[in-house]
């Protein structure tokens, strides 16, 4: 595979790493730097760091660096790989990676480096993932999650399942060879049990992606209201900032606005929607008409009033959990109103309560803590699979206890073991491994 090159850190601090990585890398590297010991750089031995200067063809130099050195295997990539540590000016940067292709480089695809591991297999394809991920860790708890998954956890117990199902349908074939004889290798009774238990484990790894999905992205909070009834003054308070526009005027916000905060280690997505009215006015209806798609999509809806009548029709979104917000608590009193754990009193103006809001959305959200040890889906792709994966085992289970011929059972076992094989990118196709990569940023 051609050489690649990317700076893996980002250009404008102070300093900047440039990976190059490929057969060529060491030769193509050792071209441009000249080692203050006068040494050749396929000369010195893998994982050691070498001072020295790149050059150009005319020997003037560009940059003081130090070069690290990895020879294949033993690298992120699986291949032969340098690292150069320069500083980080644009000039330096795109200079150097100039002289990289001068001399047989490209510019390595988005995530290509991560790409070439997986080829390698120096990590299978979750683990790669976990990688974006970890790069994007933004709490402690997604943080944690990705280091889990990049150490082959989630891996090590897809592994445990694949081997169950090869041991069902390994004693089924043996009944297919033998079936002239009429002979039954596998205990029925066991079998089932063993399909019982595998659909267990996966249940409860499907189980866990809305954990996962909102530690990873956060719990979307939609907060939904008559206009002018200090939505986007709330949003502000729970933030910390003026993100929303503030005005006494009707119909302000029109479109939906979001952000993301963590409170108390649990991250929220929370969406200031446009005022609920009556409106003849074409943009403010169709924003509107948003309002309501956001609060159906969220998890969690904060109705916003500053009178005792709610008069919103709330049905669509009986399967949400609702905290009716009462606003303005600074000039209206609401001591004789009769609240629920459902509902609070609040000034979103002078964030009276907000901390009691705070505490009453960490409930509603429902979100457990999890443990170093704990397996959390995160990925929607992974979620796809296993629910591919338990259709198949439920199959199974059916097929086992109504004595279904072992050749179609079978069938049915190698669907399961493909769908969980699809998630470590054992039987991946190319598109799908360009859709992962790309997102990945250069230099990754």
């Amino acid at each position: 595979m051609q050489t690649i090159c990317a700076n893996s850190t980002n250009i404008g601090g102070a300093i900047c790493v440039i990976r190059v990585s490929g057969d060529n890398a060491i030769n193509i590297t050792n071209r441009l730097f000249r080692s203050s010991k006068n040494k050749e750089l396929s000369q010195m031995a893998g994982y050691s760091a070498h001072f020295g200067r790149i050059v150009e063809s005319d020997e003037s130099i560009v940059d003081e660096v130090i070069v690290i050195v990895y020879k294949a295997p033993h690298s992120y990539t699986g291949e032969d790989t340098t690292e150069i540590m320069c500083h980080a000016s644009v000039y330096i940067v795109h200079r150097i990676l100039e002289l990289l292709m001068k001399q047989g480089c490209r510019i390595a695809r988005p995530g290509e480096f991560t790409e070439r591991a997986f080829m390698n297999r120096k990590m299978d394809l979750s683990q790669a993932e976990a990688v974006a991920d970890l790069i994007a860790a933004s709490n402690e708890a997604t943080h944690r999650l990705a280091m889990s998954q990049m150490r082959g956890d989630f891996s090590h117990e897809l592994k445990n399942l694949r081997n169950k199902l090869l041991e069902i349908t390994s004693l089924l074939e043996l009944e297919i060879d033998f079936s002239e004889e009429d002979i039954e290798f596998a205990d029925r009774k066991q079998l089932i049990d063993l399909a019982n238990n595998i659909h267990q484990v996966i249940q409860n790894l499907i189980n866990t992606f809305r954990t996962g999905n909102a530690i990873k992205n956060g719990i979307p909070v939609a907060i939904i209201g008559h206009t002018n009834t200090g939505k986007s003054t709330l949003l502000n308070r729970l933030l910390h900032d003026d993100r929303a526009i503030v005005s006494d005027i009707h119909g302000t916000t029109r479109d939906t606005i979001e952000d993301t905060i963590n409170i108390q280690g649990i991250t929220f997505r929370f969406i200031d929607t446009a005022g609920i009215r009556e409106s003849n006015d074409q943009i403010e209806r169709i924003g509107i008409e948003r309002s309501w798609q956001k609060a159906r999509e969220a998890e969690i809806v904060l109705v916003l009033t500053d009178s005792t009548n709610i008069d919103l029709d709330l049905s669509t979104l009986s399967d949400k959990h609702i905290i009716k917000v009462f606003n303005k608590a600074d000039i209206i009193d609401y001591s004789s109103f009769p609240f629920d754990s459902n509902s609070i009193n609040i000034s979103a103006k002078f964030g009276i309560n907000i901390n009691r809001l705070e505490q009453m959305l960490i409930k509603a959200s429902n979100i457990k803590k999890v443990e170093e040890s704990n397996i959390v889906i995160t990925n929607a792709r992974h979620v796809e699979a296993l629910q591919t994966a338990l259709k198949a085992i439920t199959k199974i289970e059916a097929q086992l206890s109504n004595g279904t011929t072992s050749d179609i059972i079978a069938l049915d076992i190698y669907a399961c073991i493909d769908a969980l094989s699809d998630i470590v990118g054992d039987v991946t196709n190319e598109e799908t491994l360009h859709s992962i990569f790309s997102r990945f940023c250069v230099g990754k």
